[in-house]
């Protein structure tokens, strides 16, 4: 193709609110345009990229027998409200009423509607297992979009659904799944993580993420590099390192208006390793006291895993409750229920004391209060790991993709039942796998740029080699760009040929405009034709992730052009 008959609209200087680097070079590059805050037009150059990834997906799909469909955007809100999450869900689901004033929802995903189809058709384990996949435009409200095309509210996704008999057969599609995602993420030449994750809105008993390493990730996992153990931060185990307790006689301290951990700390010179946080929270059954080690806070989702939906109580509600200020309260003498990190089992610590402008120092677990003890802390860098108790470390990283082991939490509520070899009733088990594939591409642009522009690897690439033949607007060489002009022609086609996509810039522009907006759009390998080197019967080869710029005799370019491409990562 050529580069005037393309539309390539490139900027000098990008929005102020771009901050990720895919979101600028993405931006700057034309690949895409911002139509509203989280709704992006994909232009010619980024389409390309994204059918690329489509291909890789669609080839890897096959290879576990998955089968394409595709299911309307628009749907009925009752299907929702039958599996519940028509309620569960809040503000991220678009909802409307269609004109005879029947609600409305439009897909942020699609278990519900492939549950329904397999609901209707299918009727016996003979037809089972089933693997049914689309590439599909989905809508979610999102409350922040932010980063460009890694968090919108509307996005193509590579989302597909297993059927099967039992929990073997689960465990089977699962396994093709993470399997096929490995394949996929690695052609398309992407650094990831697959990491236990929680199922979150979607249900089920099992969960994974996988994660391409970024710091424009909004995830954060954590990592034992000697174990392979991989956790998102949202459920991760650790185990906080060991300190050397003092040995200290329970006692009173006098900590004026010295409410946190740090303040105290401070104030008595004491590490916060040393101190117990006391959080109240409020559930619909009661109050529950949380006890941390004071270097820790509180993991939300773990806890809410324990005792269900909760609040952390205000001034107010803690005054009440103990009659003491926040800030002073502690475990000594409470008579609720505690919960406390395991941490915190052996050692003596200081607490508040219950008593206002009063700290107690010298309080042992194990023998002055009563606790169910939980993993309840945030993991952090510096933590040991719970398989091999190397240490860990947190990175960020980009979802990417998804799989999860939902069991029969549609399937029975949306009476997808089949007979079995007995001629028995029973719910199919279903898991669910998701890929993003403009979180692919933006990944990519995040693990594979430099100062000058976005470095493609050549499976995502929009086009293989871009051709840049040099001084086509010199007056004085008109003869020579004429010849150049029949000669690019015979390259273009020849390559052309060997089914590698190549992009002309036929532009009347100084050669500097080129070298710098071929950078910038990022094509794996540069034809560089200038008027110096074809009087010697040269061309120049440029690798664009390296910069090697190679030199080929005119007779030797075609199949020098083709190992230096294959050879190219």
């Amino acid at each position: 193709m050529r580069y005037t008959q393309l539309f390539i609209p490139t900027l000098r200087e990008v929005p102020a609110e771009a901050e990720a680097i895919s979101h600028k070079l993405l931006l700057k590059a034309g690949y895409i345009r911002q139509l509203a805050s989280g709704l992006y037009i994909f232009l010619p150059l980024s389409w390309r990229v994204l059918n690329r990834i489509s291909k890789i997906l669609n080839e890897e799909m096959y290879a576990i027998n998955a089968q394409e469909i595709t299911m309307p955007i628009l749907h009925p809100a009752e299907i929702w409200q039958i599996t519940g999450r028509w309620y569960d869900i809040k503000e991220e689901m678009f909802r409307l009423k269609d004109r005879t004033g029947r609600d409305m929802c439009l897909g942020m995903t699609h278990e519900e509607i492939m549950t329904w189809l397999a609901s209707k058709e299918i009727r016996s384990y003979r037809e089972l297992p089933q693997i049914w996949y689309q590439i599909q435009t989905k809508l979610r409200d999102e409350a922040r979009p932010k980063s460009g095309i890694l968090r919108t509210r509307e996005f193509i996704m590579k989302d597909s659904y297993s059927f099967d008999i039992d929990e073997e057969g689960l465990e089977k599609s699962y396994n093709l799944h993470a399997k096929a995602y490995h394949k996929i993420f690695t052609r398309c030449g992407l650094k990831f993580y697959k990491v236990e994750s929680d199922p979150g809105m979607m249900g089920g008993a099992c969960a994974h993420e996988f994660m391409a390493p970024s710091p424009a990730g909004e995830d954060e996992i954590v990592i034992c590099e000697k174990c392979d153990y991989i956790a998102n931060i949202e459920i991760a185990r650790s185990i906080s390192p060991s300190v050397n307790h003092p040995s200290w006689e329970l006692e009173e301290v006098f900590t004026p208006q010295k409410r946190t951990v740090k303040e105290v700390s401070e104030f008595l010179s004491i590490n916060p390793v040393h101190f117990i946080k006391s959080l109240l929270l409020i559930t619909s059954e009661g109050y529950v006291l949380a006890l941390l080690r004071g270097d820790q806070d509180l993991h939300e989702k773990k806890m809410s895993k324990i005792i269900g939906q909760f609040r952390i109580a205000q001034k107010d509600d803690v005054l009440s409750h103990f009659n003491v200020e926040a800030g002073f309260i502690g475990p000594l003498g409470y008579k609720g229920k505690i919960i406390a990190d395991i941490s915190l089992k052996e050692g003596v610590y200081i607490a508040g004391a219950n008593k206002l402008n009063y700290h107690i120092k010298g309080v042992n677990p194990s023998i002055h209060f009563a606790a169910q003890w939980h993993d309840i802390h945030i993991a952090k860098d510096g933590d040991m790991c719970p398989h091999c108790s190397n240490k860990l470390k947190i990175e960020k990283a980009i979802e990417i993709g998804n799989i999860f082991k939902l069991g029969t939490k549609y399937s029975i509520p949306l009476n997808a039942l089949f007979l079995d070899k007995k001629g028995v009733e029973r719910p199919m088990i279903m898991g669910s796998y998701g890929i993003g594939l403009a979180r692919v591409a933006a990944a990519a642009v995040e693990q594979n740029h430099d100062e000058d522009g976005i470095i493609w690897t050549k499976t995502i690439a929009p086009f293989d080699i871009e051709i840049l033949p040099l001084n086509m607007n010199d007056k004085q060489t008109i003869e020579l760009a004429t010849a150049l002009h029949d000669n690019l022609s015979e390259i273009y086609n020849s390559i052309t040929d060997k089914n590698m996509d190549v992009l002309l810039d036929d532009r009347h522009v100084r050669p500097g405009v080129k070298f710098k907006d071929a950078d910038l759009i990022g094509i794996p390998l540069q034809i560089i034709i200038g008027e110096r080197s074809l009087k010697n019967n040269i061309i120049e080869v440029k690798r664009r992730r390296t910069k090697e710029i190679f030199k080929i005799p005119l007779k030797h370019l075609e199949a020098e052009i083709v190992k230096i491409y294959y050879d190219t990562e």
